[in-house]
């Protein structure tokens, strides 16, 4: 140990840095002690390496460029995979919980901007919430290349390279959202060539287009996670794995589909409830699982509806939707109950919205508004065992504010909380 440290102090005058950083290799092996019997100097050194800790002298990062549709250009140092690509830039503003960001379906088409200075500093841990990552890049000001958590299991820029997902760090994430809160979301380009053509770049950036996604991250197959409670077909069409949980956990047997199951084979099977899921992309794209939603809806089977699932909803029985100037993207959102008038700090990630005042209030009614700029956060239907929301429950940022929402569906089905 005192050798490393000699060496780290001859190499960069910073002795703390890495004081600390080697004080958080011993934490991080306590954990996995149990897992190695080795702890000797070739495998401190091997971690060493693989960490950068020794690795990071000037010029050896490879630089990395952000190009926006606008023309701006950021420069910082490449992350994860060193392929191209180009994709709809958004920002989100937790300041926890990037992992779940990383594997939520909904950002499939995407590359994300983390506005927290500081992202990785624990690691990759379970918390995911499906298997792999569906970003197509990512953009932070600082990466952790040195987590420190009992629970961590590897770092971002090793999880990045596994899935081919380019990234950036070093940008000023706050510039960079700026721009886009006052221009709105607009497609990027993530490069490491360095004589890349600004002319050809735009041209393409102009012509990109989120399209099929819902396709992409749906099952392929329908699964069942086994219950004793009430029987819920939950269509997939995007969704984050703890949903399915909360109604695992409150005793349901739920049933996913993939995303092009037609409603008479969901109906066929008899369930006390239907839900449908979050998701990636434009709601109006869709039109073929409008037309079975359509026919959903002309049951009499209580249905939750959630994100993309909430737009769908209101699409199929005559609303329309529209796409925000920057979308809803983080873990503060306030939303109101219109019922209670009692207000929760919501989890959201949407760009577009169901226009309220489209809706036909013959048909459905306002039950929740988000706080911040009055856009509707979710529909009660009349006559109809049916209510949606925009926002979502599963997803713990208050951290059970509006988890109530699956105890009310359960009711609905005839169960207990």
């Amino acid at each position: 140990v005192i050798y490393f440290i000699f060496l780290s102090i001859k190499k960069n005058l910073n002795c703390f840095r890495y004081f600390v950083e080697l004080r958080h290799f011993f934490w991080y092996n306590l954990y996995n002690l149990r897992k190695r019997a080795l702890w000797d100097k070739d495998s401190m050194s091997a971690f060493l390496l693989r960490k950068n800790i020794f690795t990071k002298g000037k010029g050896e990062q490879m630089k990395a460029f952000l190009i926006l549709e606008d023309g701006t250009v950021f420069t910082g140092t490449s992350i994860g995979s060193t392929k191209d690509m180009i994709s709809e830039i958004v920002f989100n503003t937790s300041m926890t919980g990037y992992l779940e960001v990383l594997t939520d379906p909904s950002y499939a088409g995407q590359a994300v901007v983390m506005t927290y200075p500081l992202i990785g500093n624990y690691g990759i841990t379970p918390d995911m919430e499906s298997l792999k990552a569906w970003p197509d890049g990512y953009i932070v000001r600082e990466l952790s290349r040195m987590p420190s958590n009992f629970r961590c299991e590897g770092t971002i820029q090793d999880f990045l390279k596994k899935y081919d997902i380019p990234g950036i760090a070093g940008v000023d994430t706050r510039a960079l959202t700026k721009i886009l809160r006052e221009k709105g979301t607009m497609n990027g380009m993530i490069t490491t060539n360095e004589n890349y053509d600004l002319d050809e770049v735009i041209s393409k950036l102009k012509n990109y287009k989120v399209e099929g996604v819902v396709s992409k991250v749906t099952c392929e197959e329908k699964y069942v996670l086994e219950g004793t409670g009430k029987k819920v077909a939950l269509l997939d069409l995007g969704a984050k794995k703890n949903i399915a949980k909360s109604l695992n956990d409150r005793g349901c047997e739920v049933t996913v589909y993939p995303a092009d199951t037609t409603a008479d084979e969901i109906i066929a099977s008899n369930p006390d409830g239907i839900m449908l899921s979050n998701g990636p992309g434009d709601p109006a794209e869709c039109t073929s699982i409008i037309k079975e939603i359509k026919k959903l809806y002309e049951t009499d089977i209580p249905i939750f509806a959630i994100c993309l699932g909430h737009q769908l909803m209101a699409l199929a029985t005559g609303g329309t939707t529209y796409k925000l100037k920057y979308g809803h993207r983080g873990g503060n959102h306030p939303v109101k109950d219109l019922q209670t008038g009692r207000v929760y700090i919501s989890s959201q990630n949407h760009g577009y919205v169901v226009d309220e005042d489209k809706i036909d209030p013959n048909v459905a009614v306002p039950a929740f508004k988000n706080v911040n700029d009055g856009t509707n956060e979710g529909l009660a239907y009349v006559g109809k065992n049916i209510f949606t929301v925009q926002f979502h429950p599963e997803a713990c940022p208050g951290p059970q504010d509006s988890g109530y929402l699956f105890d009310r569906f359960l009711e609905m089905m005839g169960g207990e909380k």
